[in-house]
């Protein structure tokens, strides 16, 4: 039986860093097998919306649910544990543990959709398949690793829990335009193999390359939403909220 029941989906959801409301009634979701993008510019309330998604900020309000469940008043750990993965902007790698360590530490116990059937769980080898530039580096402290890298090992350690959704913080910022085709590449092969994500963009061209649909934030509220393919040939939008 097709899944119809959202995969994520939020409403009326509200953040607040100290006495600043940041977040504006936000509502969003996301299918199974379906790519998000959540676009707009800097400043914008991108990075918020997937941390309150995940339990990171002292104080929000709405309903943010996920396979059904209520996420409120969870820790990120446990939401963690769910299997709704999260690749921060800032990376967060473990500097002092080599690659294969930091793989290691994110590792979650397989998982099984509602139905019984399995999940997308993911081994060693099928990350390294899918970031084989990391092979050669298991023994390699994060460290010493350039940005684009450790960009892709986080991406890789979340992997490892065997996330049912990933959420992606600006997978495209500050990292090579070279490396930028290769998180592209990874998206889209992650896409294939029927993962769903959620990411923060503010590149247009990266977004229409990756994902399905997209929500368009301005000043911490949705603004627009319909299809990607639809959104990057609506010029005034674009020109309104995403341009520089």
């Amino acid at each position: 039986m097709t899944e119809t029941r959202p995969l994520l989906s939020v409403s009326g959801l509200n953040a607040w860093y100290g006495a600043a409301h940041i977040l504006h009634d936000i509502g969003l979701s996301v299918a199974r097998g379906e790519v998000v993008a959540l676009m707009g510019r800097n400043g914008a309330g991108k990075s918020t919306t997937l941390k309150a998604i995940m339990g990171l900020l002292a104080r929000t309000r709405g309903d943010v649910r996920f396979m059904g469940r209520p996420l409120h008043g969870l820790q990120p750990y446990q939401i963690a544990r769910l299997g709704l993965g999260y690749v921060p902007e800032d990376r967060r790698v473990f500097t002092d543990l080599t690659v294969a360590e930091n793989l290691s530490a994110g590792r979650q116990p397989p998982r099984a959709w509602p139905d019984g059937s399995p999940g997308l769980n993911w081994s060693l080898d099928d990350v390294l398949a899918l970031f084989p530039a990391l092979a050669g580096m298991l023994d390699r402290p994060a460290g010493a690793m350039s940005g684009g890298e450790q960009q892709m090992l986080t991406v890789a350690r979340t992997l490892m829990g065997n996330p049912f959704l990933l959420l992606l913080d600006e997978p495209s910022e500050g990292i090579a335009p070279v490396v930028v085709e290769q998180m592209a590449d990874m998206i889209l092969a992650l896409k294939a193999r029927g993962a769903s994500i959620l990411l923060s963009e503010q590149n247009i061209h990266f977004g229409r390359l990756v994902s399905d649909r997209a929500y368009v934030l301005e000043k911490g509220e949705i603004r627009y939403e319909g299809s990607m393919s639809a959104l990057a040939g609506d010029e005034s939008v674009r020109r309104a909220y995403l341009a520089v």
